[in-house]
């Protein structure tokens, strides 16, 4: 195991944790959230009013958080839902990913711990501070667990943030160690890790697996992902399920060429939920390797891109729906499922319903697999990449409708004025568009010579529709609240890597530009990894673009005039009630950005709300708000420069309130009650900000 630490502070503050438990408030005034979704069917709801339309714009700051020295740099992509229980508050934080405890009314630091993995962490795939920690109790004792960036399990006590001697090795399960695979090249450089929070049920917590972004992979062969089960006490592995069958086990069939033998990814990388009333956990998997070329394993190539139901005592398969067959365009599955109870027809179902990329909502009875509504295959583009296959078919939900777009054409273009639009028609001729599953193109240059296309245009793929933040839902109305990207925009082509690159015939990448490796955010920028230190000058001046190449052609940016290629909304929340399967409202969500409202291109146009792209917005529901905040900073007139964080009316949604924030959100709100008064937090940060947690409440 390699080297780690515990960060100490003196008996007084230890003293403190220790008496962390409900001094501060009856237990009958106290509303808790100890999972990343506040609950195993991840609803990220709770039935709390004192905050509400009323008094919403009058939250002031109780205590904030900075996470700049949890670690050895500041990090500007803090991710993290806190979780809250009896009056402390646990996060995951900074650069190091360390554990912070907080005393949940006045964000008083009570204890923090950290794991030093050298170059395990250094080497992993998802680093800095995560989505959060998970909360166990058996009413005796109590625990917090969570993964390192190395790929550790951890589990601490939660009155005092030390590791729990009963649980694995001195409180760590090796998560490399215990995979059913033998982990390559190495256990410490081996690319597998996790950045999601664990999940769990009852005696049992629920891990997952992540990997690089998959545009341009080193290689077709590639560590395999799984999901898995350990028990809460003791770290002993229960089960692991295999979404990429091994020889003699079910779907392996559907790997052509026994190209399952070597693929890899296909992990299990946001969040998982589980029914435990029903003894099912609910696993959404990702794509296989690679994320927009599938020439090396062709067949539909379960269980990539599905969700997969499981025994939550056996991880036995009960039943599974495949999104996507043979994915070649980055859909995978982002969001965590949302189970809840519904009535359709008179009918009462068991659901389980899934935000996507594609901004589609697919929604099963959670028991059987059978789709509420119909979900036919309809037929799809096929594409002309040597050596690719391609799935005839994808399944799309007659119900409800797509809640974002789901394709890119001449009706989803800028529109703000006519020439505008002309300009946009001239742009996108360098391109291909087309309706959802258009595939990616072979990329070839289009202007000043050759005929083109550089790539496909297309909305979802990466950051679009629902991302990792995922929907919410009121069980009380069967309604789901989802946010979704509509103008995160991207032209994905091919080209042949580079010699030593990737062994991978194709990459994603636009020709008559250098190929360069893709990692997943946040890679090399943990507290393990090497500080980034100023580049030399070059030796000799550098080199123009080749003469027939110039510069404004090797990537025509997708805007006009510095605006947005496609039109607005750019962002929306919408309201999808299940019973019916009707979406009820659907709003722009997000101040109209400056460098859109000051345009001028855009003088004497009345411009709506436009929204803002982002795909890391989470939305809170509480008793009758709907609540979610900017992604950027914008400065309006009448107000000082900063995000707001909304709240919205559920029946409506209606705009009832709002308050400022220093910067963005990047990691999902939540809310608790605590002696009687009710907090909501969330994190911020990007740009220049520090990460940071904000915890807010009504005035006294």
């Amino acid at each position: 195991m390699g080297h780690c630490f515990r960060y100490r502070f003196h008996q007084a503050v230890l003293g403190m944790a220790l008496l962390a438990t409900p001094v501060l408030a009856q237990e009958s005034a106290n509303v808790n959230w100890p999972l990343y979704t506040g609950d195993t069917s991840g609803s990220r709801y709770k039935p709390l009013g004192q905050i509400n339309a009323s008094n919403f714009s009058s939250l002031q700051v109780a205590w904030h958080f900075k996470t700049d020295n949890i670690g050895n740099r500041p990090e500007f992509k803090l991710e993290g839902t806190p979780i809250e229980v009896d009056g402390t508050v646990y996060v995951t934080a900074g650069s190091r990913r360390a554990v912070v405890a907080l005393d949940a009314a006045t964000g008083e630091l009570l204890w923090v711990h950290g794991e030093k993995e050298g170059a395990r962490g250094a080497a992993a795939p998802r680093q800095l501070s995560s989505r959060g920690p998970a909360y166990w109790s058996d009413g005796k004792e109590a625990r917090i667990l969570y993964v390192t960036p190395g790929y550790r399990l951890i589990a601490l006590d939660a009155k005092t943030g030390q590791r729990m001697a009963s649980f694995g090795d001195d409180g760590m399960v090796d998560l490399k160690a215990t995979d059913d695979q033998t982990i390559r090249p190495d256990i410490t450089t081996g690319e597998i890790g996790w950045q999601s929070a664990p999940t769990v049920v009852g005696d049992e917590v629920l891990v997952g697996s992540a990997f690089r972004e998959g545009f341009t992979p080193t290689s077709y062969r590639n560590n395999k992902g799984s999901a898995r089960a350990y028990d809460v006490r003791t770290g002993k592995k229960l089960w692991e399920f295999h979404t990429i069958p091994q020889k003699g086990e079910p779907g392996y069939e559907t790997w052509l060429n026994n190209s399952a033998d070597y693929t890899g990814n296909t992990g299990v990388w946001t969040e998982i939920t589980a029914d435990p009333a029903a003894g099912l956990v609910y696993l959404p998997v990702e794509s296989p390797t690679s994320d927009f070329y599938g020439g090396k394993r062709p067949g539909n190539g379960l269980y990539g891109n599905s969700l997969v139901a499981v025994d939550l005592k056996t991880g036995t398969m009960k039943w599974f729906f495949q999104f996507i067959h043979h994915e070649i365009w980055d859909y995978d599955m982002s969001s965590p499922p949302l189970l809840m109870d519904i009535t359709v027809g008179g009918k009462p179902i068991k659901a389980v319903a899934e935000p996507t990329k594609q901004g589609m909502l697919y929604v099963f009875d959670r028991i059987t697999g059978k789709p509420v509504w119909p979900i036919p295959e309809k037929p799809v583009p096929k594409g002309d990449v040597p050596g690719e296959w391609y799935a005839p078919t994808q399944p799309m939900p007659s119900k409800p409708l797509p809640y974002a777009r789901t394709g890119v054409g001449i009706d989803t273009l800028i529109d703000f004025t006519p020439a505008l639009r002309t300009e946009a028609l001239d742009l996108v001729k360098d391109y291909k568009m087309g309706p959802i599953y258009t595939p990616p193109v072979a990329s070839k240059e289009s202007r000043p010579a050759g005929s083109g296309p550089l790539g496909t245009l297309a909305l979802g793929p990466a950051n679009g529709g629902t991302n990792w933040p995922g929907g919410s839902f009121n069980p009380e109305t069967h309604t789901v609240f989802v946010y979704a990207c509509n103008a995160c925009l991207s032209a994905y082509g091919l080209v042949k890597p580079p010699p030593g690159m990737s062994d991978l015939d194709y990459v994603e990448g636009h020709a008559g530009e250098r190929v360069v490796m893709i990692n997943a955010a946040g890679a090399d920028q943990g507290a393990d990894a090497p500080l980034a230190r100023p580049a030399p000058p070059p030796a000799t001046p550098q080199a123009p673009p080749p003469p027939d190449v110039p510069p404004s052609t090797i990537r025509r940016g997708l805007t006009v005039q510095g605006l947005p290629l496609v039109k607005p909304p750019y962002a929306t929340i919408s309201a999808i009630d299940l019973d019916s399967g009707n979406i009820l409202w659907q709003v722009a969500h997000g101040e109209t950005p400056d460098y859109i409202r000051t345009s001028p291109a855009l003088k004497g146009v009345d411009l709506p709300r436009t929204g803002q792209a982002s795909f890391n917005i989470g939305t809170l529901v509480t008793k009758d708000l709907v609540i979610a905040g900017d992604s950027a900073l914008t400065s309006p007139p009448g107000r000082s420069r900063g995000a707001m964080l909304r709240a919205y009316d559920q029946r409506t949604g209606k705009e009832v309130g709002s308050v400022l924030m220093p910067a963005g959100q990047s990691g999902s709100p939540m809310t608790f009650m605590l002696g009687g008064k009710q907090y909501i937090m969330v994190a911020v940060s990007g740009g220049n900000y520090s990460g940071e947690y904000i915890c807010y409440t009504l005035p006294r």
